[in-house]
């Protein structure tokens, strides 16, 4: 039934969550993983000019952050076993970053952590989670800390 999936992740403890459940789902059918983390290369865009200055670290930071994340999540699944593969991709949108991987990869299902973000914070950052959800044409199973 879930022969690939497809685990966005970012560090937090609502990804780590969700790498728990990714493992049991992977483990009850026999399925190969995928574990992303998604960075924005363009996340001053818009913001003016004195914080392109700042790019450059910022893509470093992340790159460095992004490497520690997947590393982590892909020692969880191998230590049971399960075949898994990780990459850094980049994304304008983080949400189209994982929803073009999931179609690249041809994920049966996408496990991934929710923040709940609520009140002015939603209205204002928006939410990947309800992003992917919205626009996703495959399953997704969203892991509430």
């Amino acid at each position: 039934m879930f022969k690939h999936l497809l685990v966005p992740v970012d560090g937090s403890s609502t990804s780590s969550q969700a790498i728990g459940k990714a493992i049991a789902i992977a483990e009850a059918f026999k399925s190969t993983v995928t574990v992303i983390y998604v960075i924005d290369p363009y996340a001053f865009t818009g913001v003016g000019t004195d914080f392109s200055y700042g790019q450059a670290e910022y893509l470093s930071a992340a790159t460095a952050e992004a490497e520690e994340a997947i590393k982590a999540a892909k020692q969880s699944f191998e230590e049971h076993g399960i075949a898994v593969t990780g990459s850094i991709v980049e994304g304008h949108a983080i949400y189209r970053g994982i929803l073009e991987t999931a179609e690249a990869v041809k994920a049966d299902l996408v496990v991934m952590g929710s923040h709940g973000r609520h009140g002015l914070e939603r209205l204002v950052l928006g939410s990947v989670t309800a992003q992917v959800l919205s626009h996703a044409h495959f399953s997704v199973l969203v892991v509430r800390e």
